[in-house]
């Protein structure tokens, strides 16, 4: 069973949530401040379903640092003229072959 992250969030200490790539610390205002874009740019990448921030108690969106790493890899996409869902499902398939990559890597160690 995979932990639930908020769980995993609330029982962390300072410390791990620190080097906790997928721990929620960035709010919309302050993630699309990093990444140089607008809200409005990453409300469209939660429609599209590439990322699904976490909710603060408050219903807020909440963004981590490996959240907004797909958001940048898509907003260079877009700078280039790449439509908004054609971007997203590049990222995905991008992903889904690193994995497939790691995973032949994996299974060639084990032989």
């Amino acid at each position: 069973m995979i932990p639930d992250p908020r769980e995993t969030a609330s029982n962390s200490t300072a410390a791990d949530k620190f080097d906790d790539e997928h721990y929620p610390a960035y709010t919309m205002g302050r993630a699309a401040e990093i990444l140089g874009t607008t809200p409005n740019f990453l409300r469209s990448l939660d429609e599209a379903k590439l990322i699904e921030p976490q909710r603060s108690a408050g219903g807020h969106r909440r963004y981590s640092r490996e959240q907004l790493r797909l958001a940048a890899r898509v907003r260079e996409l877009v700078d280039q003229g790449t439509a908004l869902e054609a971007a997203c499902r590049i990222v995905t398939l991008e992903d889904q072959l690193h994995e497939a990559q790691q995973a032949n890597s994996e299974l060639r160690k084990q032989d």
